[in-house]
């Protein structure tokens, strides 16, 4: 959500930002809403003024019983009880619209953000690790996984539907090993608080986030109206939501594990073949809320506390900075990090970390107060996955595949995995 009042004083940098993200200007009409709206409350608020000095002097001319005046004035208050009605409706008219437009435009990229259309424009920041060099041709994680028997898609298509996955023996122990490694790392190590959050949530929180109204389409819903969360950014994000917080707790660091269910309604046709894009998957979750000063920061920190899950595992990657055209819609500045995969030959996203500046804060009503200051500001909200679990199996896999097709286990792993070092069929 976007503060109207630095819309009609920066209008130019507004449409600016949103011109990078490749829509078109709309401080103008934003501007013109707001001044209807302003202009309908200033009506109301002078209609009550004029009501309240006539409630005077009906009393007035009660007391000295002149009836010719009484009644006039009742007249005139009766008709101010119209006007009042009338400004008021367009009051929340104008108020409505406004929300709506304002709700519907994605966050404004950072000065920093390169311009682009889409992933191709995206610039590499930094790379970590060798691609493995093998001595036979690689197999992929459908490949693997089913020649040792562990990964079932057939079965869980005949029980689910297509985009499901069922995973067995070694497979399924790592997938739990890999999330416990990610828990342990980021509490222990990084400063995170682990947190149970639920799996459902309301419109509110789906709309705090950013994920309402725009993508409905993406989400599941069930039955009685609640969201299935698309990650679990939604339920700890929204915990610090309608409050004020103070600045002595801040940063607040969170991390949690999850399924996460996603409809893939705009990625028809993509990643259809193995664990790369499902309608259910695990993920450990990282949210940061801190403070504006100290948020280009944490971004920072947040991407290294994900970056250090890779490199304990032995996977190697490279750090992207997204361009305006491939970030999503409630970050101010992202990087995303890409594993490699060996399949494919090329680099594969495994996490996106990302802040948001007061965007979230601004829509779940989220502050805090600074020590000696009266007046609250926004917080400021981060993301980041830390990282995707299935994702991270799938890259196990196939950087740590044998010729066998045995798979060996990264270090790291093996306490988690009762010292086993390699899952074979």
């Amino acid at each position: 959500m976007h503060d109207i009042k630095l819309i009609r004083d920066n209008p130019d940098a507004f449409d600016a930002g949103l011109a990078k993200r490749g829509l078109a200007p709309q401080s103008a009409i934003l501007i013109e809403l707001d001044a209807s709206r302003r202009e309908a409350l200033g009506k109301q608020q002078d209609a009550e003024t004029e009501r309240n000095a006539l409630s005077k002097q009906i009393g007035k001319a009660k007391a000295t019983g002149d009836e010719a005046e009484f009644n006039r004035l009742r007249g005139e208050v009766d008709r101010l009880k119209t006007v009042l009605e009338e400004a008021g409706q367009q009051a929340r008219h104008f108020d409505e619209t406004l929300n709506q437009h304002l709700a519907a435009l994605p966050n404004l990229p950072h000065d920093d953000v390169p311009q682009g259309a889409d992933e191709n424009d995206n610039e590499q920041v930094r790379r970590w690790g060798d691609p493995r060099a093998m001595d036979f041709a690689p197999r992929d994680h459908v490949d693997l996984g089913e020649g040792l028997g562990q990964m079932d898609f057939k079965t869980a298509a005949e029980i689910s539907g297509s985009r499901f996955v069922a995973l067995r023996g070694g497979l399924a122990r790592m997938e739990r090993a890999l999330a416990q490694f990610m828990l342990d790392l980021h509490t222990s190590e990084h400063g995170y608080e682990e947190v149970s959050p639920p799996y459902m949530v309301r419109d509110e929180a789906m709309f705090g986030t950013g994920q309402l109204p725009k993508f409905a389409d993406d989400l599941f819903r069930t039955t009685d109206h609640r969201w299935l969360i698309p990650t679990a950014e939604v339920p700890l994000t929204n915990l610090v939501r309608d409050a004020i917080h103070a600045e002595s707790d801040l940063p607040m660091r969170m991390t949690a594990y999850t399924p996460c269910f996603r409809s893939e309604a705009g990625s028809a046709g993509r990643d259809t073949r193995g664990m790369i894009r499902l309608h259910q998957f695990q993920k450990v979750e990282m949210v940061s809320i801190t403070t504006p000063d100290d948020s280009d920061a944490e971004l920072e920190r947040m991407t290294a506390c994900a970056e250090k899950v890779l490199q304990l595992l032995e996977l190697p990657y490279r750090v992207m900075k997204l361009c305006s055209g491939d970030m999503g819609f409630a970050a101010r500045r992202t990087y995303d990090l890409e594993v490699w995969m060996p399949s494919q030959d090329c680099y594969r996203e495994i996490s996106s970390c990302s802040t948001c500046g007061d965007f979230q804060a601004r829509r779940m009503d989220a502050r805090f107060r600074k020590e000696g200051e009266k007046r609250p500001a926004f917080l400021h909200t981060l993301n980041g996955s830390g990282v995707a679990v299935g994702r991270a199996l799938v890259a196990v896999l196939e950087n740590h595949q044998n010729a066998d097709g045995s798979i060996t286990i990264p270090a790291a792993l093996r306490p988690y995995m009762g010292g086993l070092e390699t899952i074979t069929a």
